[in-house]
């Protein structure tokens, strides 16, 4: 070989010695003390909270959490250190949280917080002193105070300022919610799902670690990993309180059923799904077994078509924008369910399950939606928007 040659024993040592501070002479990376420590100390803390331990948990420092998640059901908790900044007697670490609901969720939920500590006592431990999102990352329910626990059939509610009366209506909703879904999606999922129910739009919009301003109006939300065909490991209903407590009986079951669809369709619904598929779809789930006509569930649309400003295209991703005009906003969602409505009504409900998945099956936007009109409806963008705008005046018109 090229530029072979021996080295003396003398040398490896001082090569070694050298290098030292970057790389052991094995290959290994020279481990961090404090970060080990830390990390040992997250782990007895983990170890704490799935053994139901407050004493235990105690000893590794701050308890506020422990107390406000101890009803939480837990089937895995555990912290992986990514990074330290020491300065003398205190530490902040990077850490990732990982955790499993027990029975509902399938993979791990994963979440950055940053750990602050303090190194303490006669034998100089460190003790964390705080334990909180990290920057741009969700908090947690039980970040936000004491989590209330509702079990329903189907259904984990997590509920934080909320009565144990009020997430049993949310819990008996999504047990209605889940066999509907099931009902009208034949795919394969889960059957059941997590409502976490905050105590305010202020407090919702911190479990998404976004501004409030961004979901005002909006009942609820689901959160989850999109296009994983393996499996969705663990969707989150997220209620805003302040809007879904203005909506009538029909509403808030429309709405949770809704949600729960985004559950179901998770591992169906990749980049390649326009919105107003996902949400046409949803909505048409929602409003599946309800005696409303197009025209009451779709006033502002009804509306624009009376006026004829009957829509020239399928809605746009950017018509579905939380922060968009309202009236815009309806509309986008109301000609979506229209679509899926029409589908349903003149190809078929398993026509539009199969469609659904069709476009969702491709890794990329361009060309789903057409290959899946061809393939399963047998028609073309053009001509499916020219008997969707048709379709649209015959029924609101």
């Amino acid at each position: 070989m090229a530029g072979r040659r021996r080295v003396s024993g003398s040398s490896v040592v001082a090569l070694c010695l050298l290098l030292v501070s970057l790389v052991a002479c094995g290959g290994r990376t020279t481990a961090d003390p404090v970060r080990t420590e830390v990390q040992r100390v997250l782990d007895r803390r983990a170890a704490a909270v799935l053994g139901h331990d407050r004493p235990a948990y105690a000893r590794t420092g701050d308890t506020d959490s422990f107390d406000n998640l101890a009803a939480v059901p837990l089937t895995a908790w555990s912290y992986r250190v990514t990074d330290v900044d020491r300065t003398g007697d205190t530490a902040t670490a990077d850490v990732e949280l990982n955790y499993r609901l027990d029975g509902y969720d399938r993979g791990p939920v994963t979440t950055r917080r940053t750990v602050r500590l303090d190194r303490e006592g006669a034998d100089g431990r460190w003790s964390v002193e705080s334990d909180r999102p990290a920057e741009k990352s969700g908090q947690q329910p039980w970040d936000q105070g004491t989590v209330r626990v509702v079990r329903g059939t189907h259904s984990l509610v997590l509920g934080v300022g909320q009565s144990t009366e009020a997430l049993r209506g949310f819990a008996d909703l999504a047990d209605r919610a889940v066999p509907a879904v099931s009902d009208a999606w034949d795919g394969d999922w889960a059957r059941r799902v997590v409502v976490l129910v905050p105590e305010s739009l202020e407090a919702m919009a911190g479990l998404l670690g976004s501004p409030a301003s961004s979901y005002r109006g909006i009942a609820a939300v689901t959160t989850g990993e999109t296009g994983g065909r393996e499996h969705a490991p663990a969707d989150r209903i997220i209620v805003n309180p302040d809007a879904y407590g203005l909506l009538g009986t029909l509403g808030k079951q429309v709405v949770l059923t809704h949600e729960t669809t985004h559950v179901a369709t998770r591992a169906d619904t990749t980049a390649a799904t326009p919105l107003w598929l996902s949400e046409g779809y949803a909505d048409w789930a929602g409003y599946r077994d309800s005696d409303r006509t197009p025209a009451q569930a779709a006033p502002e649309l009804a509306r624009a078509v009376s006026e004829g400003r009957t829509p020239a295209e399928l809605p746009a991703d950017d018509d579905f924008g939380f922060t968009a005009d309202a009236d815009r906003l309806a509309r986008a969602y109301e000609g979506g369910w229209l679509a899926c409505l029409m589908i349903a009504d003149q190809w078929g409900e398993d026509r539009l399950d199969a469609f659904y998945r069709a476009v969702g099956a491709h890794d990329r936007r361009a060309g789903a939606v057409e290959d899946a009109m061809r393939e399963v409806l047998g028609t073309t963008p053009e001509e499916f928007t020219a008997r969707w705008r048709e379709y649209l005046r015959t029924e609101l018109g």
